[in-house]
């Protein structure tokens, strides 16, 4: 099946990815230019070189399917290669696009419970085969998430160490072009 292949070829790039750590340029470090489109290949996996702390951002952009579903961007704590694990894992951060509905929806798995969905937002920012831009400010207290330059919302920290955010995940109905 093509999706466990994509699958697996990204977990397998994980360790030469991470996520610039310095706070003004947030750049994509890979071993080579002609890497980078297998290295952004979705289902993505990457280490958060450092974890996160205030004043860190994080950038994705991309292009929306032209036929999108649903596509999700996971900050996590720590990493397992074995599935069960994974249901363990700490989620600080889980932003949910639904096209259906129309909803950019946002939540946190802290010690295995998921905390209630947030979800009313102004308006969905994402065009089915266009181009957007997401910034995650992380603060002291929260993530403030801008999309395509405007402010969407504020997610207050559930993880309270934020060093030990270090993982990002993006599966679902787009292409990555660029991650810093």
């Amino acid at each position: 099946m093509a999706v466990a292949s994509m699958e697996k070829d990204a977990i397998n790039t994980e360790d030469d990815l991470h996520l610039n750590n310095s706070f003004g340029d947030a750049g994509l470090i890979s071993p080579d230019k002609e890497d980078i489109s297998r290295i952004l290949t979705v289902p993505f996996s990457g280490r958060i070189r450092g974890g996160m702390r205030p004043g860190k951002k994080i950038i994705i952009m991309g292009i929306i399917d032209p036929e999108p579903d649903s596509f999700d961007i996971s900050l996590n704590c720590g990493h397992s290669e074995e599935k069960d694990d994974e249901e363990l894992t700490d989620v600080a951060l889980k932003l949910s696009a639904r096209f259906t509905e129309r909803q950019f929806l946002r939540n946190a798995r802290v010690s295995g419970k998921w905390s209630e969905e947030e979800a009313p937002i102004s308006y969905f920012p994402f065009i089915p085969d266009q181009p957007f831009r997401i910034e995650i400010h992380c603060e002291h207290q929260r993530f403030r998430i801008f999309v395509d330059g405007h402010q969407l919302f504020d997610f207050y920290h559930k993880v309270k160490s934020l060093l030990a955010i270090n993982m990002i995940r993006i599966v679902g109905s787009l292409q990555i072009t660029k991650l810093g």
